[in-house]
């Protein structure tokens, strides 16, 4: 079957997809965006955390074909769809992420001058040290990008819940909570959204 769905705000298209392929093997394997990782397949460990529809979903429990003409954001995605939403609602969107051809194209900065934009919960694990072997980092990203969206005051406890599918075989917790605290802490300083 097709798949034709948003990825990080640009249209894709997935052929010949089998019946039992998931989000996840769509966009690892045939769109190249490796940011999702694939651990359990199982759905517990959250690894796989991606956004549809804007809730947070392990893309490993996801048919592809669930996905047909949904939205889908990634880690990759992340950056901009912060963008987006800081820009405020009716903003046209703006395709997220790097197209296949700005890949092909896509060489490093030797000097240091072109730094990647991350989005404030990203910049805020970076910033607690809450990265450690980075395998569970996207999915907790994904998942608590959500929940300052949703609540952009959470409390300990609605931390933790928001978490709770997530994750880390490193077991730091304390530092991973500290950096969606200092994320809230800035999207508060920064005003609504």
């Amino acid at each position: 079957m097709r798949v034709n769905f948003t990825v990080n705000g640009r249209p894709q298209q997935a052929d010949d997809v089998w019946e039992g392929e998931s989000l996840l093997y769509v966009l690892r394997e045939r769109l190249g965006l490796p940011g999702s990782k694939n651990a359990c397949e199982q759905g517990e460990c959250g690894s796989c955390t991606v956004r549809l529809d804007g809730l947070p979903v392990c893309a490993c429990l996801v048919a592809a074909g669930q996905a047909e003409g949904r939205e889908v954001v990634t880690v990759e995605g992340l950056a901009e769809h912060a963008r987006r939403r800081a820009a405020g609602a009716g903003t046209p969107p703006e395709p997220a992420g790097t197209s296949l051809d700005e890949a092909r194209r896509w060489t490093a900065a030797p000097d240091g001058t072109r730094a990647a934009a991350l989005s404030p919960v990203q910049q805020a694990f970076v910033d607690a040290g809450a990265v450690q072997c980075g395998f569970c980092t996207p999915g907790l990203l994904v998942a608590a990008d959500e929940l300052i969206e949703r609540n952009p005051e959470p409390s300990d406890a609605d931390i933790r819940e928001a978490l709770s599918g997530n994750l880390c075989r490193c077991t730091g917790y304390e530092t991973i909570l500290d950096a969606v605290r200092l994320a809230a802490a800035r999207a508060g300083e920064a005003g609504p959204r």
